[in-house]
């Protein structure tokens, strides 16, 4: 959705300017905009109350309880917004090019800086964040992934044992099929396929492997969720810095 061209014309409405924005790709300035709104809009109304408690002379008592209903009230609005993500399949838009492309610089682009992180105001923009910053950054968040099973791995070595010993297993299954020709036996090949399935489950159930790879699913899923939401959309390609003409 674009609006209409028109050179006569001063303003946008909002709803179509965030549209153009939306559809255009320039999502960090939806970002951006959005999160000035919000403080514009806060602002104004911690004024407000001021200046009605202040017109009012309130006592001190019930100036402390809307201000602890005001902080109560924003603290709740907060945690909607994250219970909100539970909803949310932030894989969605996902592709194997996200994947196969370079990874983001970890430093610069994934963590930033002190500025880079905000609060999501809303939850559409929590799920934009989301959805936009898990697509830019799903090869740094593998490589948690990865780094987070293997310390899951080190608490739990019985665990790491046990993949161990499948990974073996299945090179043992790979050799001997080779080895017999077992591919001229499709009956026997199956009947041994499904023996080593059976006992790669009994091994991951008694080594606990299981536990280790939903700690690491758990902890890794968390830390992607929650750093997706807070971390600010940035333009994708940094303008470099060129010499001035």
């Amino acid at each position: 959705m674009a609006f209409s061209a028109n050179p006569l014309a001063l303003s946008v409405p909002d709803p179509a300017f965030e549209s153009w924005l939306r559809d255009s790709g320039y999502l960090e300035i939806l970002d951006q905009r959005t999160s000035d709104l919000h403080r514009v809009s806060s602002t104004a109304v911690a004024t407000t109350t001021t200046d009605s408690n202040t017109a009012r002379a309130d006592p001190p008592s019930v100036t402390a309880a809307v201000s602890t209903g005001y902080f109560l009230s924003t603290v709740l609005s907060y945690i909607g917004i994250l219970i909100s993500l539970l909803t949310l399949n932030p894989f969605s838009k996902l592709t194997n090019e996200d994947f196969s492309g370079d990874t983001p610089p970890w430093t610069l682009g994934f963590i930033g800086f002190s500025e880079s992180y905000s609060f999501p105001s809303s939850r559409s923009q929590a799920r934009m964040r989301v959805t936009e910053n898990i697509k830019r950054y799903c090869r740094n968040y593998a490589t948690l992934f990865i780094l987070f099973f293997a310390c899951s791995l080190y608490q739990i070595p019985i665990a790491l044992v046990g993949l161990i010993s499948s990974l073996a297993l299945w090179d043992l299954f790979a050799y001997c099929g080779n080895r017999w020709g077992l591919d001229n036996y499709p009956i026997t090949r199956e009947c041994l396929l499904r023996l080593v399935q059976c006992a790669t489950a009994v091994i991951i159930f008694v080594c606990n492997v299981q536990m280790a790879l939903l700690y690491a699913v758990g902890v890794s899923y968390a830390a992607m969720m929650l750093h997706a939401s807070l971390r600010k959309l940035t333009p994708v390609k940094q303008p470099s810095k060129g010499k001035q003409k």
